[in-house]
């Protein structure tokens, strides 16, 4: 395969998944990690990709938020595992705030029926689950509703959780790097998710793999912030290391 066929394969594959990794396109391509990291240079320098710890992300996507339908079905198993791994998190008994995000959702859904729980979001598609649970106690937040995430922003939320002081947050995020810490496209979204770390004892991130090394817009709150950060089996050892020496305990499920 001559390098301008590989290179189109990868554009594919990262504009398909999101992101690309050099061991493994390494495997796929019957090439060398440091032929793939060529190709990545290559494809950086013309403005296609942009290097990130492990392999690449497709320029069209950055600082671009995609709407819920479209976020439903990526990384689904690992969201699956995530929102699992997320249950130890829940207190027997107390309050909880669930941020947007597909992810979030599936906590909800998996929320355990036998145990008394006050339950805080900004998010429509939180509230739809949770709102007929007899052992859930739900406050939903007003403001203006985003239709790209479904969920409630401005002045209006952000006054609400001022009001609250919950024992432990569970937050989605776009973006998550050691130097920005966690970041969105958003600035009203930025706002609200801010807040919510506010109103919090304790503050769970949860995010899949694609989405460490990736900085976007408007940033949420630095790592230092953070308690726990929950990400999938797919991400590197090293940069869930590098995560966790800038302060949160890093989960991979």
């Amino acid at each position: 395969m001559y390098a301008t066929e590989r290179q189109q394969q990868i554009i594919s594959t990262a504009r398909a998944d999101g992101r690309v990794e050099v061991k493994d396109l390494a495997e796929t391509l019957d090439v060398t990690p440091e032929t793939v990291r060529r190709d990545l240079t290559a494809l950086e320098r013309r403005g296609l990709l942009r290097r990130v710890h492990g392999g690449a992300i497709p320029v069209e996507r950055l600082g671009i938020e995609p709407a819920v339908a479209d976020r439903e079905g990526r990384m689904a198993g690992q969201k699956e595992r995530i929102a699992k791994a997320a249950l130890d998190e829940v207190p027997e008994g107390g309050s909880v705030i669930l941020d947007a995000g597909t992810t979030t959702v599936r906590l909800a859904e998996l929320l355990p029926t036998e145990r008394e729980l006050t339950v805080v979001t900004h998010a429509l598609p939180v509230a739809m689950v949770l709102a007929t649970r007899p052992n859930i106690t739900l406050h939903l937040l007003g403001g203006t509703v985003r239709g790209r995430t479904l969920a409630a922003v401005g002045a209006w939320a952000e006054r609400c959780m001022a009001d609250v002081y919950a024992d432990v947050a569970f937050l989605g995020t776009n973006g998550l790097t050691v130097e920005r810490g966690l970041t969105t496209p958003d600035l009203a979204e930025a706002g609200v998710k801010r807040a919510l770390v506010g109103a919090a004892q304790r503050t769970v991130v949860l995010a899949d793999h694609t989405k460490f090394g990736r900085a976007d817009f408007a940033q949420v709150a630095p790592l230092s912030a953070i308690d726990t950060v929950i990400s999938d089996s797919d991400l590197d050892a090293e940069l869930a290391d590098e995560v966790e020496t800038a302060g949160p305990r890093v989960v991979r499920a």
